[in-house]
């Protein structure tokens, strides 16, 4: 990783990256002080900046500083719709409360929201679903929606370890993904943790780390004696597929049975989108100087080095501003009607879409460098921890690759790169789809997801199911 250059100034540019979409796409704090330390982070000799410092303290300000407004703005909305209240229903009344809501909603934080899955349908039967963790990294936790019935035991179903992006959203974005999978499977996800969140006495966590989680966890899986599926939902399908690679070189009896990549960046070579070309218009140092902030004082991160979350909000949403305008001019006039079920609809979006969680640096800018700027996967010059990653190693790990026709974040054919990188698998353990009129994220989730995608997805899986000694 590149050093820290000394001395340099943030010049923050509102929609910075463009958070590279997906790739290089808070939670709040209430702090007033500048606080400034001279130590190494990362144990690699960086130095954190006074620069940096004071811009992740300004936005903790400002919002510390809006807090006593959004209390006025919330009680006048809730007296405005007060029943007892006599000028309740009057259009005066309706549109205040609607402003004062929406001035709440603009300015508070939006915490990690819950999966909220407490049922799924198996074979015709509700069965519950408990969530539990199972194993727990220092910058994630491998969570289990447990089917709670012995009609869900009866089955045994195939274990899916679904690796969630690492890329400013929450893992519940695949809330959907996992309601999809859980009747006909055992389903495991990677809950990333918040970098705000983790001591800088646990340590970096850069692209190696996050490949190793991988592999620890498949490993961890299958001490059960059946080798898991793994889902590399858009970001992971690099690391993924260089875990499974390396456990396929060392012949690990742990590797996975099967890897579905879906709208992964394996070669953003190929059909190149705006995010892609947004990564090659700048050298790595302009990143770690323009994003790279020093999480402040107190949070639990404190001095840790990140991409934080409101940077990648701005880019969020500057994407498709227009967008976010209209459908908050919409849901200001349910307000006012008293649209109950589209006003529900709006927040239940925007509590997941405005909820973000801040990038180590050493994972954000190794990501950038390696997946998008040297290619390093489909040239052949990808390492891990010094040792070189060959997919072609790869003979027995089926390999699924799906795209969306309409993805403008992973183009077409950036997937299915993958496939070419493996050519020793035997075609029975290969499978490439193409599905017509979606975007990146109807890749894992919507109604064309849940009618065409999980069933060839659950079809390949059970396919390929393989013991340990396999």
């Amino acid at each position: 990783m590149p050093q820290n250059p000394r001395g340099c100034q943030s010049k923050i540019r509102v929609p910075v990256t463009l958070h590279l979409r997906h790739f290089l796409c808070g939670r709040e704090r209430n702090t007033c002080r500048d606080i400034f330390v001279s130590v190494p982070l990362s144990g690699q000799g960086d130095i954190p900046e006074r620069g940096n410092s004071v811009l992740y303290h300004a936005y903790e300000l400002t919002h510390a500083a809006m807090g006593p407004m959004r209390a006025a703005a919330r009680m006048s909305s809730e007296a405005l719709r007060n029943p007892f209240f006599p000028f309740a229903a009057s259009l005066p009344a309706r549109a205040t409360a609607a402003a004062c809501e929406m001035f709440v909603n603009a300015t508070r934080r939006y915490g990690k929201p819950d999966f909220g899955i407490h049922e799924t349908e198996v074979t015709g039967e509700h069965v519950p679903v408990v969530e539990e963790v199972v194993l727990e990294k220092p910058f994630c936790r491998l969570t289990h929606f447990r089917r709670d019935g012995a009609v869900a035991e009866a089955r045994n179903d195939p274990k899916v370890l679904m690796v969630a992006p690492m890329s400013g959203h929450f893992a519940t974005l695949l809330r959907g993904t996992v309601e999809a999978m859980l009747p006909e499977h055992e389903v495991y996800i990677t809950d990333w943790i918040d970098a705000r969140d983790v001591p800088l006495s646990a340590g970096a966590f850069d692209l190696d780390d996050y490949t190793d989680y991988v592999t620890e966890f498949c490993r961890f899986l299958a001490a059960d004696g059946e080798r898991v599926a793994v889902m590399a939902v858009c970001q992971p399908g690099v690391p993924c597929l260089a875990s499974a690679s390396l456990m396929a070189e060392d012949g690990d009896p742990a590797r996975p049975a099967s890897l579905i990549l879906m709208g992964s960046p394996i070669d953003t070579r190929i059909n190149e989108t705006e995010p892609n070309k947004l990564a090659k218009t700048r050298e790595l140092s302009w990143f770690e100087k323009n994003v790279i902030v020093t999480v402040p004082w107190p949070n639990r991160g404190f001095l840790r080095r990140v991409y934080p979350g409101f940077l990648q909000l701005s880019g969020f949403m500057s994407m498709n501003l227009d967008r976010h305008v209209d459908a908050h001019v919409e849901h200001f006039q349910h307000l006012v009607r008293g649209d109950g079920d589209s006003a529900a609809s709006h927040r239940a979006f925007y509590d997941e879409y405005l909820a973000v969680m801040d990038l180590t640096a050493e994972f954000y800018l190794q990501t950038v460098e390696t997946v998008f700027q040297r290619h390093a996967l489909p040239t052949g010059t990808l390492r891990h921890r010094d040792r070189p990653v060959r997919p072609e190693a790869n003979r027995d790990i089926a390999l699924m690759a799906i795209e969306g026709e309409a993805d403008d974040i992973t183009g077409r054919g950036q997937t299915m790169a993958a496939l070419s990188l493996c050519p020793k698998l035997p075609k029975a353990k290969t499978s490439a789809y193409l599905q017509k009129k979606v975007g990146h994220y109807g890749v894992f989730n919507g109604s064309r997801f849940r009618r065409d995608i999980q069933p060839r997805m659950r079809d390949f899986i059970r396919a390929q199911r393989a013991t340990v000694r396999g």
